[in-house]
């Protein structure tokens, strides 16, 4: 999965990257011939790569937010898993789930096989390391794509989705990313009067994902005879590095993200930050906490602390602090703004995951189709680039992130594959490359 550029990209080219981006999503061309201008009658074939239970969720919220929507193609690296996911969807959405043994496909290539399969609408859920490799190929087989978080977990995976968005800009197809707070209503508010200078300009941001500890790694010991290298890790994915990008990546991202939204998607100068292990992980290679440090231009700072360990205090929370004011997300509860003019949010509540599907479907009826392209990329390289200042201990450079040629994806996976295990990263010793 390596991916290379003759030319390294620098803060300034991708800023304007991101303008240019935005200018032609401003208006996007309606193809002649495409599915984008048929009425809703037409209909639309969902495909499910990643039937654990976040693809599960995403397949039965994508099935509600179209009428004319069915699940049509399922694919797992599991056989248990996809059937698993398989007896739920009947369930859940007894007529519109129509999967034929045919088209139920197992294995490291079945991705591609719901691809081939004569879909109109794939889901991207499998852990993120495999993100880039599913998203360019449904979007060179002119798929539209939901796009789980985060979506990489390498700097050249990040260069690889940044292409494919421009890709699927270019043949109009629809992009949605994960990162599902952009679609809750009482956010999309708070962020917006931010914007609109409700608080001044802003000095700083506290954002926080102290959270529980999540599944721990199995001792090499319970580890069941006939199970491959492969396996176990893909089973146990969460725990090591090039499958999730470690908690930071995967988790905290969302926090990372409402960072780069309050900022309107500016890129950082450069990133410092400190982490470890405080909790056994057998053979796992993530850390359990960090705490990252971002500079923006004009002396802005934002902070962000990460933790995942039982029996601690919990926080999920987004300070703003500006000039002129102050503003709070606090959690999953009503955000509100201390300034020149007070406010809270006082409109109705949404679910942001079904959100993410209507307008996704929305926007392939109508033809202008969304794009979350650039800025679901510039989010998931400020997690990468937090984790590589925590990792290393050195101050990190956007540039230096952007252009790093860390590739922790195998280019080539087999079930019996010798897939040994990096060391837990040290700062001071872990370096940069």
């Amino acid at each position: 999965m390596k991916i290379t550029s003759n030319h390294p990209t620098t803060r300034r080219e991708f800023l304007k990257s991101s303008a240019l981006v935005g200018g032609a999503l401003a208006a996007p061309a309606i193809l002649p011939g495409n599915l984008f201008a048929k009425e809703n009658s037409d209909t639309l074939r969902v495909g499910l790569i990643g039937c654990g239970g976040r693809g599960s969720q995403a397949a039965n919220q994508a099935l509600t937010a179209d009428k004319n929507a069915v699940l049509t193609a399922m694919g797992d690296v599991f056989e248990d898993q996809l059937q698993k996911s398989l007896q739920g969807l009947r369930t859940q959405q007894p007529d519109k789930v129509k999967v034929t043994p045919e088209k139920c496909f197992t294995g490291l290539d079945a991705y591609q096989k719901v691809i081939d399969s004569g879909v109109d609408v794939v889901l991207l859920t499998t852990p993120p390391g495999f993100r880039p490799v599913h998203l360019k190929a449904a979007v060179d087989a002119g798929k539209h794509v939901f796009c789980e978080k985060p979506m990489a977990t390498d700097a050249p995976g990040v260069r690889s989705v940044l292409q494919s968005a421009k890709t699927a800009r270019e043949k109009n197809l629809a992009l949605v990313a994960g990162f599902c707070w952009r679609y809750e209503g009482a956010r999309r508010e708070f962020y917006q009067r931010i914007h609109e200078g409700a608080i001044g300009k802003i000095c700083a941001i506290y954002a926080t994902y102290y959270a529980g500890s999540v599944k721990p790694m199995p001792a090499a010991s319970e580890r069941p005879a006939g199970v491959t290298d492969l396996e176990w890790q893909l089973r146990n994915w969460y725990n090591f590095v090039w499958l999730s990008g470690d908690g930071y990546v995967e988790q905290a991202c969302h926090s990372v993200d409402k960072v780069a939204w309050a900022l309107k998607d500016q890129a950082p100068l450069k990133a410092v930050a400190v982490g470890g292990r405080q909790t056994p992980n057998h053979e796992g290679n993530i850390f359990d906490h960090m705490f990252v440090v971002y500079e923006f231009a004009d002396e802005v700072r934002a902070f962000l602390g990460q933790r995942q360990i039982g029996n601690t205090y919990g926080d999920n929370s987004d300070y703003v602090m500006g000039t002129a004011g102050f503003g709070k997300v606090p959690g999953f509860q009503t955000p509100y703004i201390k300034g020149k003019e007070n406010w809270r949010y006082r409109g109705p509540k949404t679910d942001m995951y079904q959100n993410e599907h209507d307008e996704l479907f929305a926007s392939i009826r109508s033809g202008k189709v969304i794009n979350d392209g650039q800025w679901m990329a510039q989010s998931t390289l400020m997690g990468i680039m937090g984790r590589m200042a925590a990792y290393t201990g050195q101050e990190i450079t956007w540039e230096q992130a952007m252009n790093s040629e860390e590739n922790l994806v195998p280019a080539k996976l087999s079930w019996d594959m010798r897939l040994s295990i990096a060391p837990m990263a040290m700062p001071g010793q872990t370096r940069l490359i």
